[in-house]
């Protein structure tokens, strides 16, 4: 107490003794009372922890509101929590991208396809024009579902089996929206493409759970 004394602070006291040293010594009292505690007893600090607690909660809400904090500034002052990372980490920054993208042309074989699916581990592959253009995506379950209703696949290319119209993002994007689209699509992956609709990265469900990102 002596030490903060020197220093010049305003000293709070949140204790359930006015008359406490400690209430004495603080420039501002605030009660935390309770009748009894919850113990049957009236010995084990129940009641009064929960006081305490809900005391430290109002007083934290408070000035919250004195300051006009936003969610924005407890993402700049907390990056790395769940709350932190789904208002600021955005997709360009935790997407695979280089050659690690899953990427197969139009016109590859579907055995070609198989091998690029497999060989990048992300059960899916994005299908190109002869400009690079997206124009489809291929995942393992579209492949099962073909070999349910043929086995003739020989002679199939991509553009064959793909799927059109697939749902993407864009890098600037937050990552959690990209977690979101994934829930209400219900999907594991999402195609990041830049402005000429060329893939430029791929994001998948695992990767975000795993950097602990939650929805709302």
């Amino acid at each position: 107490m002596p030490m903060f004394k020197r220093l010049g602070v305003k000293l709070i006291a949140m204790c359930g003794n006015r008359n406490s040293r400690l209430a004495r010594e603080c420039d501002i009292y605030i009660s935390i009372a309770v009748k009894e505690e919850a113990c049957p007893y009236d010995l084990a600090p129940t009641a009064s922890t929960t006081a305490t607690l809900a005391m430290g909660d109002a007083l934290s809400v408070a000035l919250l509101h004195k300051r006009n904090f936003t969610q924005e500034d407890f993402a700049m002052l907390h990056p790395g929590g769940s709350l932190g990372k789904r208002l600021s980490l955005k997709i360009e920054e935790i997407m695979i991208k280089g050659d690690k993208i899953p990427k197969v042309n139009e016109n590859t074989s579907l055995k070609d396809v198989i091998i690029e699916i497999t060989s990048k581990r992300l059960g899916t592959t994005s299908v190109v024009n002869e400009e690079g253009i997206l124009t489809g995506i291929i995942t393992d379950g579209d492949l099962r579902r073909l070999l349910e209703k043929t086995m003739d696949i020989k002679n199939l290319k991509a553009i064959d089996v793909m799927t059109r119209n697939p749902k993407v993002i864009k890098p600037e994007y937050l990552a959690s929206f990209a977690l979101q689209q994934m829930e209400n699509y219900k999907i594991t992956s999402l195609i990041v493409i830049n402005d000429s609709n060329k893939p430029i990265g791929i994001v998948h469900l695992h990767d975000l759970i795993n950097l602990g990102l939650q929805t709302r």
